[in-house]
């Protein structure tokens, strides 16, 4: 199977409880030697990186084998690995090499909608497709799935690597729905019981608010209100 190291060793009880509590931050942290939140992304290489370990570190956070739960087989993951985070140590078993990626129909549909409107070149199109469709079957906004800080970090990905395709939602539409809408229309199916949106009983869950707090952010103050109270109580490891 897959290996990446993408975690330091870990010492004594305590520190792995609060380690595995924070696994996503401390993934991203391993990658590109900031946190989530003071990451750079004015350039758009530093927001490609930025995109795609925010992905791998959620995807670390559900448990599990990385290149499942990231919607990559385990060398497509090695090669991302390689040409964006080099500096990480990365181990594949030879018997897992060829292995690849277990997609479902579901996914496949979502990740073939995001090729055939790829606006950029190169492997990262086809890598965040595959990590985009895999991802928008957790539960959560997809944004949040995703490990981005906010709604409109995926909207810029969007933009950016699938243009015409976040082109047509003039309507701000949530994009795990606008997705699927997109599929049926393109078979000809219709989606949806109501002509006008604003008529629809379910208008909240197309266009309702996708605010909130990252989850690795959830995941840092969890951390910082675990750490305070273990000093209070003077259970600080030295």
């Amino acid at each position: 199977m897959f290996e990446a190291k993408l975690l330091p060793p870990l010492i004594g009880g305590a520190t792995a409880a609060r380690e595995s509590v924070h696994k996503g931050i401390a993934t991203y942290h391993l990658l590109t030697g900031v946190s989530p939140a003071d990451a750079e992304i004015v350039a758009d290489s530093d927001f490609d990186r930025h995109v795609l370990a925010s992905i791998l570190a959620a995807a670390s956070m559900d448990g599990g084998p990385l290149p499942d739960k990231a919607g990559l087989a385990a060398h497509e993951l090695a090669a991302l690995l390689e040409q964006y985070f080099p500096s990480i140590e990365i181990k594949i078993e030879q018997s897992a090499a060829g292995v690849e990626a277990n997609v479902t129909d579901e996914v496949a549909m979502v990740r073939d909608l995001l090729l055939s409107r790829r606006s950029t070149e190169g492997d990262i199109g086809r890598w965040l497709a595959a990590m985009i469709a895999r991802r928008a079957i957790e539960p959560d906004h997809l944004w949040e799935d995703l490990g981005l800080r906010n709604r409109g970090e995926l909207s810029r990905l969007l933009s950016r690597h699938f243009a015409p395709l976040a082109a047509c939602n003039i309507n701000n539409m949530r994009w795990k729905r606008f997705f699927y809408r997109t599929l049926c229309e393109d078979e000809g199916l219709v989606m949806c019981t109501t002509p006008v949106c604003t008529q629809c009983n379910d208008f909240d869950v197309c266009f309702g608010d996708e605010s909130g707090e990252s989850r690795m952010a959830e995941r840092r103050r969890d951390v910082l209100l675990q750490a305070e109270s273990q000093i209070v109580a003077g259970d600080w490891p030295i």
